[in-house]
């Protein structure tokens, strides 16, 4: 049974960082494209940043370009965001998910397995 637990959201004020984790378990990473999505209740699902298996590419929305940064250790099964000078456009329930195989994968429909989601809410 495949499953990814989130961790690491909470409330920070605007300016401040957080680094979200993503355990997997019932896979092997290294065959998965990882990426972190948000949404807003209500809204649709939005992509925030992907890895290809290697961790040697990364591509994220504009929005976050120079904020965040995704990173993998296929060793511990595990993918992290670190969210730097945090704004509170960036409140939202981020999740984290897989693609088996390889690819830029920007769209929720792409994705194979998703988390349960962690709350990111920044304060103004």
């Amino acid at each position: 049974q495949v499953q990814l637990v989130e961790s690491g959201g909470g409330l920070v004020q605007a300016g401040g960082s957080l680094r979200l984790s993503c355990a997997a378990s019932g896979l092997t990473l290294s065959s998965f494209t990882m990426a972190w999505f948000r949404q807003t209740p209500g809204k649709e699902r939005e992509f925030v940043a992907t890895v290809k298996w290697s961790g040697s590419f990364t591509h994220y929305t504009n929005s976050v370009k120079g904020r965040f940064s995704i990173s993998r250790d296929n060793a511990k099964n595990t993918v992290y965001l670190q969210m730097n000078s945090l704004k509170p456009e960036d409140t939202d329930v981020y999740y984290c998910a897989a693609a088996y195989g390889v690819g830029t994968f920007v769209t929720d429909t792409d994705y194979n397995y998703w988390g349960q989601g962690t709350q990111v809410t920044v304060s103004s």
